[in-house]
């Protein structure tokens, strides 16, 4: 028994897997344009592999198709380093650089191919590149109007990889090296001002953007950039740049993107929709940020269709973006009217020196098209010592629980039913039955103060309603005005003089 064992361990051929078996199944996959079967073994090759110039190569073809140029880039770059000689590297730098809008190194790249293999596999496709580089005049510079440089370009992509990855302090040291190197590379500058805004380093950022204005006046990176950053702090500079920026009429289409994305992220949508609409059919087709920001500026807008179809072409990009377009839970678009769809209306609440003016926001904002932008922005809910008041006011807003035990938490409930039943009058606020609800939260304000019990919402409502009906003079009556919310005139009268005693200059 033991022998037939040890016979048939005897057998056994180990076999451990080696770089080149994963990497000729991989050619395999590739030749059956398997690109993801591909990947998975081209990844093992190159793990066990890691100086095999072929692997590198096919590796970095197959991010290509990924549409990873950055990345492939990396792989591309380290096999030619390896076997500068190698024709088919140099081919694949080349179209990789075209990607990438690097048309000077591109052609040098298809130059070089040509010069090794003229009759190559891929000589007709390097001619191309050759071609197409040499007609795009316009595009041998970059977004900041500099020439490529393939190396700086390079350094500054994998910063901007490493900032993406969080890693800003790395991101930080390798920029400022290239900094040093090249002195007037703006495009450093820029990306570096970002990196030190991300780890809370400001005044460092904004004097690296006040440095490239100074030195390249009008660079349109540094305002949008510092349009962004003010923003973000809340500073009244953000409307003198806002105005600057209006002003400009970009030719690159880059610099039209750029634009287009910083209205958008500052909620400026209409300038927005301009320059990004502008730009649908310019060549942005794969890109998810572009169809992102076009998507957020056509619906705030009032571009549903565009809005719409934007989405769905992000969607295909990224199919995790599923569940957060624009509009957020509403099945239909917002009524252009609305005022809690009004950003600018919505953040001079939210931001007023007025606690009911504050409250009155906070109840907006539970309705509006932008909630998940405000609540994400990291300073417009900031208060250092909030009352209780808006506490429950920004739980309400975002759907958070009541306890109707305690009794605090029952009026709040109460007063938000008033609120309630006077906005389904509507469905919306705007500047007809504006005046109803800042005067329902500043007597909210003080009657919570009073521990008000606000028991009859109905009745609060309708008397609400016709404290600023009969003040602002209309033809109405109280029978009319307790219809509408259910209740009778005798019974809203009532409400009408306990309100009335939170506001002492109030007259019937």
């Amino acid at each position: 028994m033991e022998k037939n064992k040890r016979k048939n361990f005897d057998n056994v051929v180990s076999f451990i897997p080696t770089g080149e078996f994963y990497y000729q199944k991989a050619l395999k996959e590739l030749q059956r344009e398997q690109y993801d079967k591909a990947y998975k073994y081209l990844q093992r090759a190159k793990e066990l592999t890691p100086d095999d110039p072929l692997i590198l190569m096919h590796y970095g073809v197959v991010l290509m198709e990924r549409q990873e140029f950055e990345l492939a880039m990396d792989e591309l770059r380290t096999a030619h380093k390896l076997d500068p000689e190698e024709p088919n590297i140099l081919f694949f730098l080349a179209e990789v650089h075209a990607h990438l809008g690097l048309f000077f190194d591109a052609r040098k790249y298809a130059k070089a191919y040509l010069e090794k293999d003229t009759r190559g596999s891929y000589a007709a496709e390097a001619m191309e590149i050759i071609d197409f580089a040499e007609q795009e005049d316009w595009q041998l510079f970059d977004d900041e109007g500099e020439a490529h440089n393939s190396e700086y370009y390079y350094l500054q992509e994998k910063a901007r990889r490493l900032m993406e990855q969080g890693k800003f302090p790395e991101a930080i040291e390798l920029l400022e090296e290239v900094i040093e190197e090249k002195p007037d590379f703006w495009g450093a500058y820029n990306n570096l001002a970002l990196a030190y805004f991300y780890v809370g380093e400001t005044e460092m950022a904004k004097s690296l953007l006040h440095e490239v204005l100074r030195r390249n006046t009008g660079n349109l990176h540094a305002l949008c950039n510092l349009a962004v950053f003010h923003y973000y702090e809340k500073n009244d500079e953000l409307d003198d740049i806002l105005s600057l920026l209006k002003k400009i009429q970009p030719y690159v289409f880059e610099h039209r993107y750029k634009l287009g994305a910083t209205f958008a992220l500052v909620g400026k949508y209409k300038e927005a929709y301009r320059w990004l609409k502008s730009l649908q059919k310019r060549g942005f087709d794969g890109d998810p940020a572009f169809y992102f920001w076009l998507s957020h500026a056509a619906y705030h807008s009032g571009h549903e269709e565009t809005a719409k179809y934007a989405w769905e072409q992000l969607k295909r990009m990224d199919p995790a973006k599923e569940g957060y377009e624009p509009w957020g839970e509403q099945a239909v678009m917002p009524h252009a009217d609305a005022l809690e769809h009004d950003r600018d209306f919505l953040i001079r609440k939210l931001d007023h020196p007025h606690l009911s003016e504050r409250i009155y926001g906070l109840f907006l904002l539970g309705k509006s098209s932008h909630k998940q932008e405000i609540i994400s922005h990291p300073n417009w809910l900031k208060s250092e010592q909030p009352s209780v008041l808006e506490t429950y006011m920004l739980g309400y807003a975002l759907g958070h629980p009541f306890r109707e035990s305690v009794k605090e938490e029952k009026a709040f409930l109460r007063a938000m039913e008033t609120a309630e039943r006077l906005y389904y009058q509507k469905g919306m606020v705007d500047r007809e039955n504006d005046g109803i609800f800042q005067l329902w939260f500043m007597l909210a304000e003080q009657a919570f103060a009073a521990q008000y019990a606000f028991r009859n919402p109905a009745a609060l409502a309708a008397a609400v309603s016709y404290m600023v009906e009969a003040a602002e003079k209309r033809e109405t009556t109280k029978k009319a005005v307790a219809a509408k919310f259910g209740t009778s005139a005798a019974t809203m009268a009532k409400y009408v003089d306990e309100l009335s005693g939170f506001l002492p200059n109030f007259k019937d």
